[in-house]
């Protein structure tokens, strides 16, 4: 049983990476196709998505569209029950919806001075008082989903949960424009930095398309504060493998990492294991064997 996901760009969209963590991060089967915002190609992805007008928009396997990430969150929950996306515990459980409806209906002055860019951390962005009102009440919200599930940490209600995916944008926000949190807040954005399916998800953003000049900003930058990647870089073959560790198919891309020549079956295979080796774990298996 697998779903159809729309997505817009991966670099940008944080809507559509809510959406795609609810699948990636817990295991569940899903067929991606995105387009670019701002252009024709985003209306016409969503032609076979009727009647949803935005991303991410989910198709069942029956054909049902379901559009809105609180709705596929918890359309997926009732469906894949053992797939941990919400608390099994009834109050943490409630937390969790708690935080999910806030996140997605608050929040507005930090949406629109730092929207989500995955390809840049600027080290200080002038934020006003209602991004500085809106980061003090994330900082009160998670202190009291920890407080209030029981959590020891670093996740909001125990386990990664929905909770969490509704978050992983904003805690790109605080990373990507330098906002002050304090510790405990600090640990959470790390942990999402640091958490498998945000890293491929920003591996594939980081060469999924030229640049937005709309999210562009004038502010200055920094090295991006989540782990550092593996040293990599596109090259000439031949490789140490003939067939693309996702695949299964011939080589035809180049990479050299560890002192070794790898191959993919297309560029974005290679491109995106450039960005970032370890988010893939079939590379990281023929690169550790």
């Amino acid at each position: 049983m697998t779903y159809d996901l729309a997505i817009g760009d991966r670099a940008y969209s944080s809507w559509s990476l809510r959406g795609w963590l609810l699948f990636d991060a817990f295991g569940l089967p899903v067929r991606t196709q995105s387009a670019r915002l701002y252009s024709d190609e985003f209306a016409t992805v969503l032609q076979g998505f009727v009647p949803a007008r935005t991303v991410p928009t989910m198709r069942l396997p029956d054909g049902l569209i379901v559009s809105d990430s609180l709705a596929i969150a918890e359309e997926l929950a009732s469906r894949h029950p053992q797939a941990g996306l919400l608390p099994s515990a009834p109050r943490a459980r409630a937390v969790a919806r708690v935080l999910m409806a806030e996140m997605h209906a608050g929040f507005t002055a930090l949406r629109s001075h730092c929207p989500m860019n995955l390809r840049v951390s600027y080290a200080a962005c002038a934020p006003p008082d209602p991004v500085l009102d809106d980061v003090a009440r994330l900082q009160q919200l998670w202190a009291w989903a920890w407080a209030e599930s029981g959590a020891d940490g670093p996740w909001l209600c125990g386990a990664y949960s929905a909770a969490d995916v509704f978050f992983a944008p904003v805690a790109a926000r605080i990373a990507g424009y330098g906002l002050t949190v304090d510790d405990n807040a600090a640990t959470y954005v790390a942990a999402h930095l640091a958490h498998p399916s945000f890293r491929r998800w920003r591996a594939m953003g980081l060469v999924d398309g030229p640049d937005q000049d709309f999210y562009t900003r004038d502010y200055p930058t920094r090295v991006w504060p989540g782990p550092a990647p593996i040293l990599a870089i596109a090259c000439d073959g031949p490789s140490v493998n003939a067939t693309c560790p996702y695949s299964g198919n011939k080589v035809s891309h180049f990479m050299q990492a560890g002192g070794r020549v790898w191959g993919f079956c297309n560029a974005f295979c290679r491109d995106k294991t450039v960005a970032d080796p370890e988010a893939w774990p079939k590379f990281m298996a023929i690169y550790t064997s």
